[in-house]
């Protein structure tokens, strides 16, 4: 089992400001000449890490190259595959610029048919294939790859004797021209000739005879070494080489994810009131609770589909969840009202009076219930208002349901002006036009 110094867990939302905080950094200190910070996210399978680096990724406006290196058998698919180089030396007196040219001629694999390739030649921008933008005739001595030796013999150029293998550019940078992230998914799943040369990169930027453009960011994710994932150790020499960190798993962090994703709402509710069943020693995962529920999200009546329910299920999430999905189907918690009718329905007495109906039984007050309802109804609100313009029937009932005395109590009240204003103050700021809301959002 490795060393695992680090002890710092993050749920999605504060991974994402950590990579962006990393990503900025490395920005400042590229500026100065230092070599930017590689960084290890490490979490449970199907906990969302690619998602959350692909999500930062778009936000900061740069190239995405993902490579899964449990699932790749060629090193060259990482690291670029071999050329020969030569060494070339032309004399003269009199510097003259020479132009290189534009393009050239190289080796690469390409794929002929789903999962077989071959080696083939193709052309490619020059600057590919390590061949300088232009050469000074002035007893300039380069090193050219092969293909290209033929284009500077004829402009006199010649042989000195000396050869070396070097490695052309990996296709997948050679014609990345802005900032990128490159994500090494499950990396510590890999072979240890992948390991060894992750590790070149993350330390140099660069491998052999190629470098990553500036404003790129190594962004590695691993699974944890606790016996429970065939991965290999990594020893604290490697683990210096990067900055590693933990990501957990939050109910309402996938809640907010889960609305902007269209996850069937009856079922997120089943979540946020029953988070405990998101547990990797049990097999659970987002990635599977999220399989179960797209499996029956057609059914527009679940107490029509019990047994075709528990069924697929116990083949998602096993027989324990299964069965606790389908009680709570039995308690009719899966009809809630939908926080789309609670924001937009255009009777707020009826509204108001569904409310009540769901968080009042017999046993009186259900704070669970109006919890889960507060949750819902903040995340659709944000996500309708990131898409639509927010109208003054939409103030008025969250400024309704900030004032009714009897649906929500007043942490929930204040956890919903809170969070709506802090989410998108633009377009709510007339909420606090209300004297009420106003007390909710200073205190």
């Amino acid at each position: 089992m490795s060393n695992q110094v680090n002890q710092v867990k993050l749920d999605s939302q504060e991974m994402g400001e950590f990579l962006t905080h990393i990503i900025t950094n490395n920005r400042h200190i590229q500026a100065k000449g230092m070599k930017p910070t590689a960084t290890e996210v490490i979490g449970e399978s199907g906990l969302g890490k690619t998602t959350v680096v692909l999500d930062i990724a778009a936000k900061n406006d740069l190239d995405v190259v993902k490579i899964n290196l449990a699932q790749i058998e060629e090193l060259g698919d990482l690291v670029g595959f071999p050329v020969r180089q030569f060494k070339l030396c032309k004399e003269g007196s009199a510097p003259v610029a020479v132009a290189a040219p534009s393009v050239t001629t190289r080796m690469e694999k390409v794929e002929i048919a789903p999962g077989k390739f071959m080696m083939k030649k193709v052309t490619v921008p020059a600057e590919a294939a390590n061949i300088p933008a232009s050469l000074s005739d002035d007893s300039d001595c380069v090193w050219i790859d092969e293909n290209a030796v033929d284009q500077y013999i004829k402009r006199g150029y010649e042989f000195t004797g000396d050869k070396r293998m070097s490695y052309c550019p990996p296709e997948w940078i050679a014609d990345k021209v802005r900032g990128g992230i490159l994500l090494l998914d499950d990396w510590n799943r890999a072979d240890l000739r992948f390991i060894q040369a992750v590790m070149e990169i993350c330390d140099r930027q660069e491998y052999i005879s190629w470098k990553l453009p500036k404003d790129w960011h190594i962004i590695l994710t691993a699974n944890p070494d606790d016996g429970e994932y065939m991965v290999q150790s990594i020893d604290s020499a490697q683990r210096t080489r990067f900055v590693s960190v933990m990501m957990k798993f939050h109910h309402e962090r996938w809640a907010e994810w889960a609305e902007t994703q269209g996850i069937d709402g009856r079922c997120i509710n089943f979540v946020l009131m029953h988070p405990e069943v998101i547990n990797a020693e049990k097999g659970v995962n987002p990635r599977s609770i999220t399989t179960f529920f797209n499996c029956i999200s057609s059914f527009k009546v679940f107490d029509d589909h019990l047994p075709m329910i528990q069924m697929i299920g116990e083949g998602s999430v096993g027989g324990e969840v299964a069965t606790l999905f389908t009680t709570f189907i039995n308690n009719r918690l899966d009809k809630l009202i939908t926080p789309k009718q609670i924001l937009l329905d255009k009777d707020s007495k009826a509204v108001g009076a569904a409310l009540l109906d769901a968080i009042n039984d017999t046993d009186g007050y259900r704070a669970d219930i109006a919890s889960i309802l507060t949750t819902r109804l903040i995340n659709f609100s944000l996500l309708y208002a990131s898409n639509n313009p927010v109208s003054t029937d939409i103030i008025e009932r969250l400024i309704y349901l900030v004032k009714d005395p009897d649906i929500f109590s007043n942490d929930l009240k204040y956890h919903i002006v809170k969070k709506i204003l802090n989410g998108n103050k633009q377009k709510f700021s007339k909420l606090l036009y209300d004297q009420s809301v106003q007390e909710f959002a200073t205190k």
